[in-house]
C-alpha cells in the first residue's frame, strides 16, 4: 500500500545537487502524507529516513490562443536520509 504513494523520482538539476547532501525529491500521490512516504522509502530502498517535507504545487492556468487550459498540480516529497545512506537510483544521472 505504501508503494502507491510514490509516483516517480523528481530528476532535475536542483534535485540532483540536493542528492549530494542527502536530500532526495519524489513526486507523490496527492493524498500521500509524511508517514506513508517515510514508510515507502524505508521499504523500497532499505535506508533510514530522518525527515520528510511535503510541497504542494498548485495547478496553473495556461492560455492557448482563445482557449484556457490548466496545467495539473501535484505534490512533491523532499526526503532527508541519515548521513551515509544514499539511493542508488539518483547516482549517475
Amino acid at each position: 500500500m505504501a508503494y502507491t504513494s510514490l509516483l516517480e523520482p523528481w530528476i532535475t538539476e536542483k534535485s540532483h545537487a540536493s542528492a549530494a547532501t542527502g536530500k532526495y525529491i519524489f513526486k507523490v500521490h496527492g493524498e500521500a502524507n509524511k508517514q506513508t512516504v517515510r514508510r515507502a522509502i524505508k521499504d523500497l530502498y532499505q535506508v533510514t529516513v530522518v525527515g520528510v517535507n511535503m510541497v504542494t504545487i498548485h495547478p496553473k492556468k495556461r492560455v492557448y490562443g482563445r482557449s484556457v487550459g490548466w496545467k495539473a498540480g501535484f505534490k512533491k516529497a523532499i526526503v532527508t536520509l541519515k548521513e551515509g545512506d544514499k539511493i542508488e537510483l539518483f547516482e549517475g544521472v
